[in-house]
C-alpha cells in the first residue's frame, strides 16, 4: 500500500498536464492538437505504473513509466522554455529549463532497446546479447552528451546552451552521428533477440511475445497510413497524423502490460484471427462500395442526376456481400496463419462424412482414435466402449 501512494501520484502528475492541455486547446476552439500526445503519455505510464505495482521486480514496468513521466518533462519543460526565452526579459533559470528539456526526452530510447531485450522475462535471453547492451548504453551516453553539452542554438529555442563546451574541433557532430548509429544498431539487435528467444520458447512465453508482435503490426500499420496522409492530405492533416501515430504507438505499452500481467494471454490468437478477418472485409467491401457507387453513377447519369440511386443500390450490394465475402477471408485466414485450425475442422468434416457410412464397430473406433490424434494431438489416446451385454451396466 505504501508503494501505491507514490506511484499513484507520479500516474496523477503526469497524466494532468496532457489533460490540461487537451482541455485548454477545447476551450480555446482550436484543434485539440495535444490529444495525440495524451494518448501516448496515458498509455505509457498507466500500464508502467500498473506493472509497478503489480511486479516492482519487472523492469519493463520502470522502463514504461520512465519513459511517459520523461516525455510528460520535455513537454512542459520545453513550453516554458519557448514562451520565457521569446521575450527580451528571460534570465538563466529560463535557459536551464529549455536545456533541461533538449534531453529529457531521452529516456524514451531504453523503450525500443531494453525494453525489447529484457521482454517478457525482465532478464536477457543469454550473456551473449550483452554486446547489445553495451552498445545501447553508449549510443544513450553519446546522443545525452551531446545534447546537453554542445555549444550553440538550443533545438527549438531562442537562446544558446548554457552549459555548452567549445572543445575547439568538430568533436559534436561525429558524436552525435555515431551515437545515433549505436542506437540503431541496438535497436536492431533488441528485434533479433526477440526473434531468437520467440522460437526457443515455451507455450506462455510466445504467446507473451505474440501480443507485442501484434502491436508491432498496428505501429506498422499506422506509420504506413501516415506515409500516405502525409502524401494526399497536405498541411491541413497534420494534427491527424499526430493522432495516428500516438495511437499506433500506444498499444505497444497495452500489449506489454497484458503480456507481463498475463491478462487473457491466450486469446491472441482470437484477436489476430478477428483482426485479419474484419480488417480484410472492411478493405474488400470499403473498395467494392466505391467502386460500385462510381461505377452506376456513370450507367445512371443518363437516367438521373441525383447519385442518391448509386448510393443506394451499392449500399444494397455491400450488405448482400458481407456474409459470403466474410466467410471466404475467414477460410482463407484460417488456411494461411491458422493451419491447425483449418485441418482440424476439414478433418472432423470428413469423419462426419465417413461416420454416416460405417457400420463396422472397430472400423469406426480405429478412425476416432485417428481423428482425435490429428485434431488434438493427445501424448495418449484411450477408447472406452461399453458392453451392452454387461450385466453391471444398467439400461437396455
Amino acid at each position: 500500500m505504501k508503494r501505491l501512494v507514490p506511484i499513484g501520484l507520479v500516474w496523477l502528475l503526469a497524466v494532468s498536464f496532457p489533460v490540461a492541455g487537451v482541455v485548454d486547446e477545447i476551450r480555446s476552439g482550436a484543434v485539440p492538437t495535444s490529444a495525440g500526445w495524451l494518448v501516448f503519455v496515458l498509455a505509457f505510464v498507466s500500464v508502467g505504473a500498473l506493472i509497478v505495482s503489480r511486479r516492482p521486480r519487472h523492469p519493463i514496468g520502470w522502463i514504461l513509466l520512465t519513459s511517459g513521466v520523461g516525455l510528460v518533462l520535455t513537454g512542459v519543460s520545453g513550453t516554458y522554455a519557448a514562451e520565457q526565452l521569446a521575450r527580451p526579459d528571460a534570465d538563466r533559470l529560463d535557459l536551464m529549463v529549455g536545456w533541461f528539456s533538449t534531453w529529457a526526452w531521452l529516456p524514451i530510447w531504453v523503450v525500443p532497446t531494453f525494453g525489447l531485450l529484457l521482454f517478457p522475462t525482465g532478464r536477457l535471453p543469454s550473456r551473449r546479447w550483452r554486446p547489445v547492451v553495451w552498445l545501447a548504453v553508449g549510443g544513450f551516453l553519446a546522443a545525452f552528451v551531446t545534447a546537453a553539452f554542445a555549444p550553440g542554438p538550443m533545438q527549438g529555442l531562442a537562446g544558446d546552451n548554457p552549459l555548452g563546451v567549445d572543445v575547439g574541433v568538430d568533436l559534436w557532430n561525429p558524436l552525435r552521428a555515431g551515437g545515433t548509429a549505436a542506437l540503431l544498431m541496438a535497436i536492431a539487435g533488441s528485434i533479433v533477440s526477440l526473434v531468437v528467444r520467440y522460437r526457443g520458447a515455451r507455450t506462455v512465453e510466445r504467446q507473451q511475445i505474440k501480443w507485442l508482435m501484434y502491436a508491432g503490426t498496428f505501429v506498422a500499420a499506422g506509420l504506413c497510413a501516415l506515409v500516405v496522409l502525409t502524401i494526399t492530405g497536405g498541411p491541413a492533416t497534420a494534427p491527424y497524423e499526430e493522432l495516428i501515430t500516438s495511437v499506433a504507438l500506444a498499444t505497444v505499452p497495452v500489449a506489454t502490460g497484458i503480456a507481463i500481467l498475463r491478462h487473457r494471454l491466450f486469446d491472441i490468437d482470437v484477436v489476430v484471427n478477428r483482426t485479419l478477418v474484419y480488417g480484410g472485409l472492411t478493405v474488400s467491401l470499403g473498395a467494392a462500395y466505391v467502386g460500385s457507387v462510381l461505377l452506376l453513377q456513370l450507367v445512371l447519369r443518363p437516367l438521373t442526376v441525383d447519385s442518391g440511386l448509386a448510393v443506394a443500390v451499392s449500399t444494397l450490394a455491400v450488405a448482400a456481400l458481407f456474409r459470403p465475402v466474410r466467410s471466404r477471408i475467414q477460410a482463407g485466414v484460417d488456411r494461411r496463419f491458422f493451419r491447425r485450425k483449418y485441418d482440424a475442422a476439414r478433418t472432423l468434416e470428413a469423419f462426419g462424412v465417413r461416420l454416416r457410412h460405417e457400420l463396422d464397430l472397430e472400423a469406426l473406433g480405429t478412425d476416432l482414435r485417428n481423428v482425435v490424434h490429428d485434431t488434438m494431438q493427445p501424448a495418449h489416446v484411450t477408447l472406452w466402449l461399453r458392453d451392452r451385454n454387461d450385466s453391471r451396466t444398467p439400461g437396455p
